[in-house]
Formats: structure tokens, sequence, C-alpha cells
């Protein structure tokens, strides 16, 4: 049986031996072939392959993406809390210092 394969189901795996893929002319009235560029069968799945293999890296740099938004978003939150905190003691220590003053005036 000679039944040419599908880009997905290949007759065979060699991209030397496989068919380049052709537009028909038919379906496209007006249209010469030459404004076409063919593409063969080991192109478009060579470009197939690239993006696959390209997956798993985007994936990563959006994971990292997030991971670095995240932790600039926990350093923020820690300097926010710091700086409260250090808020607070300067308030304490400046009712400290006022009531000090007004005890050496009283006396």
């Amino acid at each position: 049986m000679n039944i040419a394969g599908t880009i997905d189901r290949p007759h065979t795996h060699d991209p030397e031996k496989q068919a380049p893929m052709k537009t028909s002319t038919h379906d496209f009235a007006g249209i010469t072939p030459e404004d076409f560029t063919t593409v063969d069968a080991r192109d478009s799945r060579q470009n197939r392959t690239r993006e696959m293999q390209l997956i798993p890296e985007a994936l990563a740099r959006a994971h990292m993406h997030d991971r670095l938004r995240e932790a600039e978003r926990e350093r923020r939150a820690l300097r926010l809390a710091a700086a409260r905190r250090m808020q607070r003691r300067a308030e304490r220590a400046s009712l400290r210092a006022r009531r000090a003053l007004a005890m050496a005036v009283m006396q």
C-alpha cells in the first residue's frame, strides 16, 4: 500500500525521503503558485519541534519572573514593617524625653 503520511504521522521519519508540501492551485483562483512559499514537511516539523523545545524555557522564565516579583513584594513588606517599628520606637523615645524635660522643669 503506497499511502503518503500526514505531518503528524509521516509515512517515513527520514525528512530527506518525504515529499515537500505543496499548495493546490485549484483552491485559489487567480493566484499563481509562485505567490506561495512552499515549506517542506521537515521545515514545518522542525519549527514545531523548536517551539516545543522552547516551551519549558518560557515556562521557567515566567516562573522565575513571578518568584522575583513575589520576593520583591516580600522585601517591601519587611521594610515597611521595620519602618513602622522604628517609628513607634522613636515616638516612645520622644515621649520619654518630653516627660524627662517636664520633670526637670517642675522641680
